[in-house]
């Protein structure tokens, strides 16, 4: 599929060493007012200079490129997580980083996707978007976009300082599968409640260097472009009936489950639950267990009501979010497609193990 790419700031193509790709996938950030309308509407983002004229003095190269469709990010699937892979596969030897504009609602799920799918990244991958729109005044647009640009620009010792899949967001830059959106009406959308931030935008942007991914240069990329979306996510409530548990578990060509457990890992300990569970288990499904809690970890068989999980086949998720659990989940089953009983201990071995800094080991 061929792409139309721009130059943003041709005055700093000449003599910069640094090109960044951008990648608009569309959302909140290219939203504009159309009086005519009454209404915001997307405006052509190639005229990005018009709202952005600050790119130009930026002193590294700037191309664009738009997907065909642009989407709110409500609409996002795991066919446009292959479209993104494959753009920066076919681009990753033209570009020293990518940046990719996209909506808030889903920014960690796509983050957490493609950690998992661009095996052996060595280039920085910073996502970012905005809750108002570049056409409102009071946007967070601006600082949002452009920092995250110089964030992905910048090297040291002719490497790159961020290499790895990350969310800009709000003065924070966050490892993209340890993020989550915990904001929907303030600027500081995003947290990483389980590990450290990577950086402090202020008035110099200050990296927390023990924190972020090893460069790794003699690494090849290669992207997992197969995915499997029969997988789904069982939160648990006071009260859950047999009936909706079971409604779930049995769900024809279910693959994976990520289990939404109480505090430390915690559920049910009815003989019912408890046999839905091991049923799902014995037929091949994958049960990942992930605490309900923004912060601290599964640690299951600390408590009697988490031993009965680790005892029927259920792995811990440790201190994994949801996101990069539900992504995980699809790409290992993409990578690992068979069904058998080795097969799903195999996968049980590679989801409780960290891929890409996405949980503590």
């Amino acid at each position: 599929m061929a792409y139309r790419i721009i130059q943003v700031n041709p005055t700093a193509t000449t003599n910069s060493r640094i090109s960044v790709l951008v990648i608009y996938t569309g959302g909140t950030f290219g939203m504009v007012y159309e009086p005519q309308a009454g209404q915001l509407i997307p405006f052509d983002f190639e005229r990005v200079l018009d709202r952005l004229p600050e790119l130009n003095r930026l002193n590294f190269a700037i191309s664009l490129l738009t997907l065909h469709e642009i989407i709110d990010s409500s609409n996002m699937k795991p066919a446009v997580w292959i479209e993104l892979a494959q753009i920066i596969q076919d681009n990753y030897t033209q570009y020293d980083s990518f940046v990719i504009l996209h909506g808030t609602d889903t920014m960690s799920f796509t983050a957490s996707a493609l950690s998992f799918m661009l095996e052996g990244l060595a280039k920085p991958v910073i996502l970012t978007g905005a809750q108002l729109p570049i056409g409102v005044a009071r946007s967070d647009a601006r600082e949002n976009f452009i920092t995250a640009l110089e964030i992905a620009a910048a090297t040291e010792a002719n490497r790159p300082i961020v290499p790895e899949v990350c969310v800009y967001f709000n003065s924070l830059l966050l490892r993209g599968n340890r993020s989550t959106k915990r904001e929907s009406v303030q600027f500081n959308a995003f947290t990483s409640e389980n590990y450290p931030n990577l950086a402090n935008a202020g008035v110099s942007i200050d990296y927390n260097r023990p924190f972020i991914r090893s460069y790794l240069p003699n690494e090849t990329l290669k992207i997992h472009s197969v995915l499997n979306p029969n997988v789904t996510i069982l939160k648990l409530f006071p009260g859950i009936t047999q009936a909706v548990v079971e409604s779930i578990t049995n769900i024809p060509s279910l693959r994976g489950i990520v289990l939404e457990t109480f505090g430390a890992g915690n559920a049910p300990t009815d003989t019912w639950f408890l046999n839905a569970l091991k049923a799902a288990v014995d037929r091949g499904v994958l049960i990942f267990n992930v605490s309900q809690c923004e912060g601290g970890r599964v640690t299951q068989g600390q408590y009697q009501t988490s031993k009965h999980l680790l005892q029927i086949g259920v792995v811990s998720g440790a201190d994994i979010t949801t996101e990069a659990a539900i992504t995980k989940l699809m790409v290992l089953l993409g990578r690992e497609p068979g069904a058998g009983q080795n097969d799903l201990l195999r996968l049980q071995t590679l989801l409780a193990q960290p891929i890409s800094g996405e949980m503590s080991a």
